[in-house]
């Protein structure tokens, strides 16, 4: 009876460590490569639960979302001779298995070797053509899309798809930061007193076209202000002859009471004539 037991027991585990080695479960972020004695068979990128052979076949699961791969710092000489220190990463994906599986073997971590070598080639040759300035300035999306084109292109071999390439940090040597930055400031300082020179000349420019513009205002405005005022006393003298000629007594004697009113004025006026003075003809006869 013990015997029985022990052998269904025996039975028991035995198919059951066959049915866990048989059924595997492939999750939605992970592609399994099926190998049959270290021999590709397959690959399976649909979700869910699958079999395999035990003892015989193996499953060795890929992640298939974005992975990342930082790369150290490294050294590198631009096209116009500076030396940079670069810190740079790159995010990729495994695309083929099996590819990858014939390239590198099962492991995911194979691939940053030869990922490091490729990014690393990458970034000498692209940064070897361009200028400090580039790399520092709007130039650098350029830069990092050739590179990225550059190590896609050469790791599709590998069952990789290289998505973007990125500069963590672009440093210069501590030896070479002072003078570096030095000779930027005396570049900016000589822009600047360019600029500068230039709003001047401009400033100058703009305030000389509005002198003139006044200037010539002033005269047409001066010589129209003339015109008006000449027209207004011929009209003013055409006026007063038009009236005197009319009745030149009472004109003469409503002219001697505007001056009578004028001179007289707050009464407190003093005039020293003769009593025989024609300027008080009207207060003699008003007298009589």
């Amino acid at each position: 009876m013990n015997r029985w037991l022990t052998g269904a027991a025996v039975v028991f585990v035995a198919l059951y460590v066959l049915m866990h080695m048989s059924f595997f479960v492939v999750n939605q972020t992970d592609m399994v490569l099926i190998t049959d004695l270290g021999d590709p068979q397959r690959v399976i990128t649909d979700p869910g639960l699958h079999a395999k052979l035990p003892l015989v076949q193996n499953a060795i699961v890929f992640d298939r979302r974005l992975l990342d791969f930082e790369s150290p710092p490294e050294e590198v000489i631009l096209g116009d001779q500076r030396r940079l220190i670069v810190d740079s990463f790159a995010r990729y994906r495994i695309t083929n298995p099996l590819e990858y599986y014939q390239s590198v073997g099962p492991s995911e971590d194979a691939i940053q070797a030869r990922l490091d070598s490729v990014v690393t080639s990458s970034l000498r040759r692209v940064l070897g053509s361009e200028t400090l300035l580039d790399v520092l300035s709007a130039q650098r999306t350029r830069i990092m899309s050739s590179i990225q084109k550059q190590v896609n292109d050469e790791m599709k071999g590998f069952g990789v798809d290289v998505i973007d390439v990125r500069l963590r940090r672009a440093d210069l040597p501590a030896e070479n930061t002072q003078a570096i930055l030095q000779r930027m400031q005396s570049e900016r300082d000589r822009v600047a007193r360019q600029a500068r020179a230039e709003g001047a000349e401009a400033a100058a420019r703009i305030k000389a076209d509005a002198d003139r513009q006044r200037t010539v205002i002033l005269a047409d405005a001066g010589a129209t202000a003339n015109t008006r005022r000449g027209e207004g006393e011929a009209q003013a003298i055409a006026i007063y002859a038009n009236a005197f000629s009319r009745d030149p007594g009472f004109f003469a004697t409503w002219r001697t009471l505007q001056a009578y009113r004028e001179a007289f004025a707050g009464g407190h006026s003093h005039l020293i004539l003769s009593p025989d003075n024609d300027f008080l003809r009207l207060l003699q006869g008003a007298q009589k």
